[in-house]
């Protein structure tokens, strides 16, 4: 482990709603962290003792898992397309929510029931194989990392599975969801070995944020009522 702790958060549509919450928790990024134009990696904070870097949301997962980061931000999806041993997710942070669904042209009306074999095109090539593999269906994963809706058109794949939030870009692409595989949000995620090693310091930052999601709860069922 290194001598400065760090906090690995992802690019993208979590990282608006993840910056608030860190800053509560204590960790503040330097102002170079929100200049657009800036290429660098890794920042330093309003502590001494940790920097933080911003990586795909993929790479947040394994930059903690392998302990190069100690602690991070990222959705479920990518947590349990790798399910890394050493990765302890303590808090679901109730933001970002989406679902990790399949998605097939409109109007095909294929019964995978009864199929044995279906091409799917995904960037989860794990929960896909684990998904179609439990309803006794061989899926031939061909790995994409974007532009996923192109592939049924394009003879690529047959379905395809990705994030859904609204939907819309599966309409416009003239696709439509089938089936919901599992709900999706953003959780914090901790490295077990760093965890040991620097109780200390992040134990009370784990308490911060599940404190945190609990008094948004409390106000969210309090104004409800």
């Amino acid at each position: 482990m290194q001598n400065r702790l760090i906090f690995a958060v992802p690019k993208g549509r979590i990282l608006d709603d993840a910056l608030p919450l860190l800053e509560r928790a204590g960790v503040k990024p330097e102002p170079g962290f929100f200049d657009k134009s800036n290429r660098s990696l890794r920042f330093a904070t309003n502590r001494d003792d940790m920097d933080i870097i911003r990586v795909r949301a993929f790479d947040v997962a394994t930059f903690v898992a392998y302990g190069a980061a100690h602690m991070g931000i990222v959705g479920s999806d990518v947590i349990d397309e790798f399910d890394y041993a050493d990765l302890y997710a303590p808090v679901d942070l109730d933001f970002g929510h989406c679902r990790l669904s399949v998605a097939e042209p409109k109007g095909q009306n294929m019964d995978l029931s009864r199929m044995s074999h279906v091409r799917v095109a995904t960037k989860y090539p794990n929960l896909t194989r684990r998904y179609f593999h439990d309803r006794g269906i061989q899926a031939e994963c061909v790995k994409l990392n974007g532009a996923m809706e192109l592939a049924p058109s394009l003879g690529l794949a047959h379905h395809i599975v990705d994030l859904v939030e609204s939907g819309r870009t599966l309409v416009q692409n003239g696709l439509e969801e089938t089936t919901e595989i599992m709900p999706i949000s953003a959780r914090l995620i901790v490295n077990r070995a760093a965890l040991k090693t620097n109780h200390a310091v992040l134990a009370p930052m784990i308490d911060a944020f599940r404190n945190m999601v609990a008094e948004r709860k409390a106000n969210t069922a309090e104004s409800a009522a």
